[in-house]
């Protein structure tokens, strides 16, 4: 997928957000930043959107962009809610998904396994994004696909950021084999388990993902 300026800037951002740069509560500069990535300010603040969407800050009339704290109750509720959506796509999509969609599923993991021996996180995270929507889209339910496609978006950096955990990449990497050959066998409640325990951050595992955006503190 081609990336834009301002994707590669919120990109960045997010990175820099998430560990540590710039904490809860600070101002982001928008002359500054637009100065240290070269750009206009329009890419900036496109960039802005797109973390304003996801949470990670807040436009405050008159006063400017600010960083928010995500709390790490919120983050657990908002992956709790992710890992129940995706279940149901999946659900549906074991009852609906077409030949050419499986074998876009099978191409998206073929570039996600050449990320993974590649060692790009950041590489391997584009593919997976194309994984999960190919499966909203096959649900056959526009709404739930929306709402799906909205709530990835607000979580994208944390689960960008947890592909870079030791092991993750690999572990994904399974888990997306064992969720194509669930929906391949039209197995509904097997996808529906699968893409559950995929999504779902509990315990260690989410340990760990809070443990590494601390990492820089």
């Amino acid at each position: 997928m081609s990336r834009s300026r301002s994707d590669l800037i919120a990109e960045t951002l997010e990175d820099e957000i998430l560990r540590g740069r710039f904490r809860p509560g600070t101002r982001l500069d928008e002359t500054r930043l637009a100065e240290e990535h070269g750009v206009s300010r329009t890419p900036l603040r496109e960039a802005f959107q797109k973390l304003a969407a996801a949470g990670l800050i807040e436009q405050q009339p008159r006063r400017g962009v600010f960083v928010r704290e995500v709390g790490a109750v919120e983050l657990l509720e908002m992956f709790e809610v992710m890992a129940e959506i995706e279940a149901s796509c999946g659900r549906l999509a074991a009852q609906r998904i077409t030949d050419t969609a499986l074998a876009d599923l099978d191409a998206a993991n073929d570039r996600c396994r050449e990320a993974l021996e590649a060692g790009e996180s950041d590489a391997y995270y584009r593919e997976n994004e194309v994984f999960h929507h190919l499966i909203y889209e096959q649900s056959g339910n526009r709404f739930l696909a929306a709402e799906a496609g909205r709530l990835h978006r607000r979580l994208k950096p944390f689960r960008r950021t947890q592909l870079h955990l030791r092991g993750r990449m690999a572990q994904s990497m399974t888990e997306h084999q064992a969720i194509v050959a669930a929906l391949r066998a039209g197995e509904a409640d097997r996808a529906a388990r699968l893409l559950r325990e995929h999504v779902a951050v509990q315990g260690e595992k989410f340990h760990h993902l809070m443990a590494g955006l601390r990492a820089a503190e």
